[in-house]
């Protein structure tokens, strides 16, 4: 099987600057980092039908003891009362276009210090990892007990082309990083990643313009010389019914991981697409969760129609455990793909959206980097190599700090161009 790390095509807008506020969700920063000691236990990946999440274990040659050490603090999250009770307040909301009062549990659990950039660093290798078998040419070591020469049996089967990624825990079992692959250009799960990217990111249907009437992926839109309309009902329906990764993530395998580790906490991982569809899950479940640039999935939420917390933010936006990371030359994660004359538009992506849920951290590459705009800083070796493992404070971090302070995206507004309603079934 050939699985390549994804380089969508470049680009030469840069997005207008996002207005951010200092984030409220933080975690507790007045405790000790606990250190955790991390191995890979399982890879995951959909079987044929979609039906089933397929974990395998995972076994090392015992010469090797391959292991990564993260910081870890106590961080507040706020949970459902049960999956039944988020699924029937979807239901509702997308059904009956009603709301019902859910009950939110308040949670303590330890979450990955998002201040330390050893930290950020190996969750991001690991979030690179996903893309293809241990040990290939772009395998990250996550330390220098890692030997990327070995060779062993691992379990990603050639035909299979949905969800993929991998399962990391801590040796006592306390902790588990799911790490969730993101969209590949080639290989068997292209379709189907290209397929979520303009079903989630695109304002509607990635409808750019007159001349994609062979590349839209729903029929909710209305578009004339004098408007542009969006059906929501009509896209809420799409994405439930085509948006096969969050399903298969929200049904099958964070409850068949919990099941499996029921006392752990939980953390989510992954790059560009894999990174929303973590920050997605995170959300739904109330796990703590690291994006790497990703494309803004708040819109998303929405139209998923995902009960968020309410308890708010002094910004107004909810408390949900979920950090974005990217650089300020990467154009996807900022929404600078569009229009039709983007290179993204011409091989066929609707890559819009620019709105993250959480809080994010963005490291100003054009001022200490001099980077320019280019969608060929996106892949995620170029966050890792370039950024993560530069040492030295960047702008914007607080008291020369490695890492840039946090904020939440305020005032952030998506798709401002279109207007959104139930007009397909009005008379």
């Amino acid at each position: 099987m050939h699985v390549h790390v994804p380089v969508l095509l470049a680009i030469f807008a840069i997005a207008s600057a996002i207005q951010p506020s200092p984030a409220t969700f933080l975690p507790d920063l007045t405790a000790p980092p606990r250190l955790l000691q991390f191995e890979l236990s399982h890879q995951f990946t959909t079987g044929s039908q979609d039906t089933q999440i397929l974990l395998s274990d995972y076994s090392f040659p015992q010469h090797v003891t391959p292991t990564l050490s993260l910081k870890a603090v106590p961080t507040t999250v706020y949970r459902p009362t049960s999956y039944e009770a988020l699924q029937h307040f979807r239901s509702r909301s997308m059904h009956q276009a009603q709301s019902e009062p859910i009950e939110w549990i308040e949670t303590q659990v330890l979450g990955p210090d998002v201040t330390d950039r050893h930290t950020l660093a190996q969750l991001a290798r690991m979030a690179a990892n996903a893309y293809q078998l241990p040990w290939k040419d772009n395998w990250y070591e996550l330390d220098p007990s890692w030997n990327i020469n070995a060779s062993f049996p691992f379990g990603w089967e050639d035909d299979e082309d949905g969800f993929r990624g991998f399962v990391f825990r801590a040796r006592d079992n306390a902790t588990i990083v799911l790490s969730i692959k993101g969209t590949t250009l080639q290989g068997p799960t292209s379709k189907k990643d290209k397929l979520n990217d303009n079903l989630l990111f695109s304002c509607c249907c990635a409808r750019v313009d007159f001349s994609w009437v062979f590349s839209t992926v729903c029929d909710c839109f209305d578009w004339t010389g004098l408007y542009r309309r969006c059906d929501d009902p009509c896209l809420t329906a799409a994405l439930v019914k085509d948006s096969l990764f969050y399903s298969t993530g929200s049904r099958k395998l964070v409850n068949d991981v919990r099941s499996l580790f029921p006392h752990a906490d939980i953390w989510l991982v992954g790059h560009s697409l894999g990174g929303s569809l973590a920050s997605l899950l995170g959300a739904t479940f109330g796990l703590p969760t690291v994006a790497f640039e990703a494309p803004g999935e708040r819109m998303a939420a929405h139209r998923l129609h995902l009960p968020l917390p309410t308890f708010l933010s002094p910004a107004g936006l909810p408390r949900v455990p979920i950090t974005h990371v990217y650089h300020n030359a990467d154009p996807i994660p900022q929404g600078a793909c569009t229009g039709i004359t983007s290179l993204c538009a011409q091989a066929g992506y609707a890559l819009e959206t620019r709105c993250h849920l959480g809080q994010t951290i963005v490291y100003d590459t054009v001022t200490r980097l001099g980077w320019h705009a280019d969608v060929r800083r996106h892949p995620i070796k170029e966050l890792v190599l370039n950024v993560l493992d530069l040492e030295g404070p960047w702008p914007d971090g607080r008291e020369g700090r490695e890492v840039p302070t946090p904020h939440e995206e305020v005032d952030c507004v998506d798709c401002f161009k279109w207007e959104f309603g139930n007009f397909k079934h009005k008379t």
